[in-house]
């Protein structure tokens, strides 16, 4: 991936959505512009899990201001990340069809282990560099990140479903708040980090660090209103719940340094972060400047640098599953030579994700050799793999599965563009059927709007009987998708092998 001399970050958070735009000089960055729209696209998601057209307006309406500063950009210097919300929206794959569209970039939606690694990685970026292990906390609208990590590596991630938005709605109506709710939504909290206490408690980490604006708003207000230093408490919280509980409604609060939007969600966040340092036996939080659009943006600066956290992953997949790398070589480097010949439209994304699939098609093999590109698929599908999005898991996931034996049931689940890498990746498992480095026969491929020639050395095809005869399934499985391709003199060789095959 080239790199660009300007790139932008927006973290379509479920409470903000922020766009961090930074100019980039010598494996650096830095900060140009920053926008912040208090969106609460949270706040939109009914009972019924959809969210309303209420929020998606607001929404719609902040990504076009957005995108009226990021236009003249090059696609490739801008990533948009949808967090908790756009996840567990049922209605969000039809929401993010027209956020494309006003953003003008592309969107892409993380699972909550990713988006806390992006979130280690800016607020690691805006530490000072440090051996000891550090306890990342971030409470964002819908979700709570915890983490774990030395220097830029994160060791421990946890997403967990809690968050200032859901929360204020769900235990803080109206902003009404009596100890009762107060308690209901801390014991809720608690609930929500019991499963990983064991993981992320006092003895597993040496300093706990707070990101992203619930944390920084209650430090500015705790150190505003002379409860602290600046670092975040139990002791501190414990006066700041007193108050909240007093006035009994937040909208009656006159505390310094709480923003009018906060002020909505300021309950919901107070309640997660009091059951934070308690269950997790915090005596000490320093609020950090970094959050995951300072991370989205260091990712970026890894993959224009050929530090593609991707690539880690996959290399990390083929040794847990015992990927046999020369084959993997082989098929990919078969796969791109035929994809270079049968692609029509140029997709550069494409050669990156035939090489991810090259790599990881056998995957599922130790689970069981029958049917092994399902189970690949459910691998792909299913794991955590830090770097990539939901949609390009899916999309290496519908690849991977299709890669093998019948196309009909995989068919309706690619993208029409990926189509031709499903042909270039079938005909190179089938060619590289032996597992061993030998002379690949060199294919020319004619393409028309309705139909495929592919023509192979005819030598090639007789010397080589077995693959001939899968060829001719190959084109025979395409033609029940109502594909026209066709090898010249393919059927002639099979045809004339055959009592001698029977033989």
């Amino acid at each position: 991936m080239a790199e660009q001399s300007t790139i932008a970050a927006i973290d379509l958070g479920s409470n903000s959505f922020h766009c961090q735009i930074a100019r980039v000089d010598g494996g650096q960055f830095f900060p140009l512009d920053s926008l912040r729209e208090p969106v609460r696209l949270g706040a939109g998601l009914g009972k019924d899990k959809r969210l309303d057209d209420e929020s998606q307006e607001r929404a719609l309406a902040c990504l076009a201001r957005f995108g009226e500063r990021l236009r003249g950009l090059d696609r490739h210097a801008v990533r948009a990340v949808g967090t908790n919300t756009l996840r567990v929206a049922k209605n969000a794959g039809q929401f993010l069809r027209r956020a494309r569209t006003a953003l003008g970039f592309p969107i892409e939606v993380v699972a909550g282990r990713e988006e806390a690694r992006l979130i280690y990685l800016g607020v690691t970026h805006s530490l000072p560099a440090s051996r000891e292990k550090r306890l990342v906390i971030d409470i964002g609208g819908g979700s709570t990140e915890c983490i774990i990590g030395t220097g830029y590596k994160p060791l421990q991630l946890e997403s967990l479903f809690m968050g200032c938005v859901s929360y204020s709605l769900r235990y803080f109506k109206d902003g009404r708040v009596s100890k009762g709710a107060m308690k209901e939504a801390e014991l809720a909290a608690r609930a929500e980090l019991e499963p990983i206490v064991g993981h992320f408690n006092r003895g597993n980490w040496q300093h706990a660090v707070g990101s992203s604006g619930t944390v920084r708003s209650i430090a500015e207000i705790l150190q505003l209103s002379g409860h602290s230093d600046g670092l975040i408490t139990p002791e501190a919280l414990d006066r700041l719940r007193s108050q909240l509980i007093r006035a009994g409604d937040v909208g009656q609060l006159d505390l310094p340094g709480l923003r009018p939007d906060r002020q909505p969600v300021l309950a919901g966040g107070l309640a997660i972060l009091h059951a934070v340092l308690d269950e997790l036996g915090i005596e000490t939080m320093t609020p950090a400047t970094g959050a995951m659009r300072q991370g989205i943006l260091w990712d970026m600066l890894g993959r224009f640098h050929h530090h593609d956290m991707r690539d880690v992953t996959v290399a990390q997949f083929m040794q847990r599953y015992h990927v046999d790398a020369r084959q993997a070589r082989r098929v990919g480097a078969c796969a791109l030579s035929l994809y270079e010949k049968l692609a029509t439209d140029a997709d550069d994304s494409a050669p990156q994700l035939l090489g991810w699939a090259a790599k990881l098609h056998e995957i599922g093999i130790p689970v069981a050799y029958s049917g092994y590109h399902k189970h690949s698929a459910y691998i792909i599908s299913n794991a955590d793999m830090p770097g990539f999005s939901r949609e390009e898991q899916e999309r290496l996931a519908a690849l991977v599965r299709s890669h093998r034996r019948s196309l009909k049931k995989s068919w309706g689940e690619l993208l029409e563009t990926d189509r031709a890498l499903v042909m270039a990746l079938r005909l190179a498992v089938l060619l590289c059927r032996a597992r061993r480095d030998s002379r690949m026969p060199a294919v020319e491929a004619k393409v028309q709007p309705e139909r495929l020639r592919l023509a192979f050395d005819t030598a090639w095809l007789e010397a080589n009987p077995l693959t001939a005869g899968a060829l001719r399934e190959e084109l025979a499985e395409w033609a029940k998708l109502g594909h026209d391709i066709r090898i010249p003199g393919l059927d002639e060789i099979v045809t004339a092998q055959e009592p001698a095959l029977a033989e």
